[in-house]
């Protein structure tokens, strides 16, 4: 039974079946979605006697990969930051009240930061990276025009998955996931640069919540650009 899971699985074309059976199941539950999309993709590798290459893994963690994710990081915040201001500026703020809870509150936000890390800067590029858009791309072709296409696709799908940030959230995590499809592409093979610039990038914005600051940070891109 395992064995012809396993091997419908690692057809092109499951994909599609898995996203959409995701999706259907996200609608009950937003999380359920991903907890199902991200134990396929696990089950897939662990039939892979735990080949993480699979899913872009193809390298040890080392400095290089880490120097490299902080400056990214670090670019990557600016650039999201003068982004995301326009996006607010014309569509409202986003809606991150899920996150109230951390503020101030020391315990809720080291809890927060663990499961960040665990679920949503490794959990969510491995699935919507790592398996989603490898998969997309492998079944249009693996040409350079598939890859963008496979990109653009799980930007959208990345974007309207965060629907509860509200309409100004899903264009700026969309546009955002455009940001590391393109980094995928450059790096099919070290997927942990992504996941290390995702979760440095959301400890940022985890931080800042938790000391209040949040609002400080994006009035200085308002006055910046307004």
């Amino acid at each position: 039974m395992k064995t012809k899971l396993f091997n419908h699985l690692t057809k092109p074309y499951s994909v599609v079946v898995v996203i959409l059976m995701a999706t259907l199941l996200s609608l009950a539950d937003r999380n359920l979605g991903y907890f199902f999309g991200l134990g396929i993709t696990l089950f897939i590798i662990w039939q892979k006697k735990w080949d993480w290459s699979f899913a872009g893994i193809g390298r040890k963690l080392n400095l290089k990969t880490i120097i490299k994710s902080v400056w990214i990081s670090v670019i990557f915040f600016f650039v999201t930051g003068f982004i995301d201001t326009i996006i607010q500026y014309y569509l409202g703020a986003h809606d991150l009240s899920s996150l109230d809870d951390i503020r101030g509150d020391f315990g809720s936000y080291i809890g927060m930061m663990v499961m960040m890390w665990v679920f949503a800067a490794f959990g969510e590029e491995l699935l919507f990276h790592g398996y989603y858009m490898q998969r997309f791309a492998k079944l249009f072709g693996d040409t350079k025009k598939a890859w963008i296409l496979a990109g653009v696709l799980i930007a959208i799908y990345f974007g309207i998955s965060h629907g509860y940030q509200g309409l100004s959230g899903i264009i700026g995590v969309g546009i955002g996931s455009l940001f590391f499809a393109a980094l995928y592409y450059k790096n099919k093979t070290n997927l942990l640069l992504l996941v290390l610039i995702h979760g440095i990038y959301d400890s940022i914005w985890i931080t800042l919540i938790f000391l209040n600051k949040d609002s400080v940070v994006n009035e200085w891109f308002q006055q910046l650009l307004f």
